[in-house]
């Protein structure tokens, strides 16, 4: 699952899942806002009334800001809520 973080000209910052990408614009889908809080950041839908047969959206370039490699931690819980079967972190035995 090819997860990113996505900073939108907006301030929104999205994770979702990259399907592809093109010279102007990227597909996404299973978007999640990031909400900073106290200790931690929260989650919530990006596109709440999205179509849930159709939940791929388009997203033209001139709209984003940045598109960036997402912490570890955060693409492990997302691919846990989406992806169904996730294999364990790869950890050094000392």
């Amino acid at each position: 699952m090819n997860v990113k973080l996505i900073r939108i000209i907006t301030g929104e910052e999205v994770v979702a899942e990259l399907l592809e990408e093109t010279d102007d614009s990227i597909t996404v889908k299973n978007g999640l806002v990031a909400l900073p809080q106290a200790q931690s950041v929260g989650f919530m839908p990006w596109a709440t009334v999205i179509d849930k047969q159709e939940p791929e959206i388009t997203v033209s370039k001139n709209h984003i800001v940045y598109i960036a490699a997402v912490d570890s931690g955060v693409k492990n819980k997302y691919c846990e809520m989406f992806g169904g079967i996730t294999a364990p972190e790869k950890k050094l035995i000392l």
